[in-house]
Formats: C-alpha cells, sequence, structure tokens
C-alpha cells in the first residue's frame, strides 16, 4: 500500500521547494535491482485552493490534482513556501485547513517559509521549526512561540519536519524516506537524482 503525500501549491510558489520533494517521493524504490518493475512506495498529489492552473514563481504553471476541498485523506502533508505565502498568511480559510490536516496526517512538513504558513496556523506554537535564511528576522519576530533554528537544515519536532530554504526541501523528503524505510533507501533515492545527501545537518548557507 502506498502512503498518500499531499503538497500545497499556491500561486507564487517557489518551484524547488515544491518540485524537489515531489521528485525524491517519486523517485524511491525500497528494491533498487527492481526499478523499473516496481513502483515508488509514495503516491504523490499536488493540492490546491482550486482546481485552474496554478503559476509559481519564475511563471510556471501546474495542474493541481486535486482542490483542497476535494482531496483524498494524505499520510504526509507538505507545505512549501515562496512569494505567494505572505499574501496567505491570513486567508483564514487556508488557516483552518491546515489546522484539519495536522490533526489527521501523520506527518506534516514544511519547506522553506512554509513554515511561517504552519506558524500562521498556530501549528507551531510551543514547537522548533526553521525556514530559508533570508526570513529567520521575520519568523523569530512575528511568531516568537516558535523556538526558530538558525544554524540546521532540518528541524524535527514530533510529527512536524521543517527545512531551511527551496533545495533543503529535498533533504528534508529523504529525511521522511529514512525514517520511514530506511537510510539505505533513502540513499538509493538520492544516487538515483545524483544529488549529494549530506550526512550532517548544518545549514549550508552561511549568512
Amino acid at each position: 500500500m502506498q502512503t498518500n503525500v499531499g503538497i500545497l501549491i499556491f500561486e507564487n510558489v517557489e518551484v524547488l521547494d515544491f518540485c524537489g520533494p515531489y521528485e525524491v517521493f517519486v523517485t524511491t524504490r525500497l528494491d533498487e535491482s527492481r526499478r523499473r518493475e516496481t513502483e515508488a512506495p509514495y503516491k504523490v498529489s499536488l493540492l490546491a485552493a482550486t482546481a485552474e492552473p496554478v503559476t509559481c514563481s519564475g511563471g510556471m504553471r501546474v495542474l493541481p490534482t486535486h482542490t483542497l476541498a476535494d482531496a483524498p485523506a494524505q499520510d504526509i502533508l507538505v507545505v512549501p513556501g515562496g512569494w505567494g505565502v505572505r499574501a496567505l498568511l491570513d486567508d483564514a480559510p487556508l488557516m483552518e485547513w491546515l489546522r484539519e490536516q495536522a490533526g489527521q496526517v501523520k506527518t506534516l512538513a514544511s519547506v522553506c517559509t512554509g513554515s511561517l504558513l504552519l506558524a500562521s496556523a498556530g501549528l507551531l506554537d510551543g514547537r522548533e521549526a526553521t525556514t530559508h535564511w533570508r526570513s529567520l528576522p521575520l519568523m523569530k519576530e512575528r511568531f516568537p512561540q516558535v523556538g526558530v533554528h538558525e544554524d540546521v537544515h532540518v528541524v524535527e519536532d514530533g510529527n512536524i519536519i521543517s527545512s531551511a530554504g527551496i533545495s533543503a526541501g529535498m533533504d528534508l523528503a529523504l529525511r521522511i524516506v529514512a525514517r520511514d524505510h530506511g537510510d539505505e533507501v533513502a540513499a538509493n533515492a538520492a544516487r538515483n537524482m545524483e544529488y549529494p545527501w549530506p550526512s550532517d545537518n548544518r545549514r549550508r548557507v552561511v549568512f
């Protein structure tokens, strides 16, 4: 049985924030020797407010798999970031949907400034998290109830996991794969993508 992964998308979402984790999940195989004959243990859906194409940062247009209203139950929810985040911080219907999902999914994840959306929904109150390095000051100022980490790439706090900016979403997804299926499966997924999955959790951008 596949694990359902829902990835939220919205206007001006950062492309690699959601495409990076998407690629990690769909390229994962439990038996690397039978990569072409087997399917990924994850089924990934793109979720948006409406069924209309979403215009991402840079102009890419993406068609959602489901709307938020008709999406099936998810095991993992990934919330990416991007310039569109700030317009959504006070979006009451989205905040309510995030709170509902948080009570249902096994893992709630954010990439980059997606953590600001989780914080705005109150889901990071008393929790540890991180975000894109440029948004660390904003997160600290606007959400003082969140323990903000500056020097690490991925932060896990219970069933909530957050990552630093953009490309760090791939590390977040690999961390989830490793937790679900072991380090070898995650390492094989990284190798298949020719992605140098780091052995430590230090933030790799100096600011």
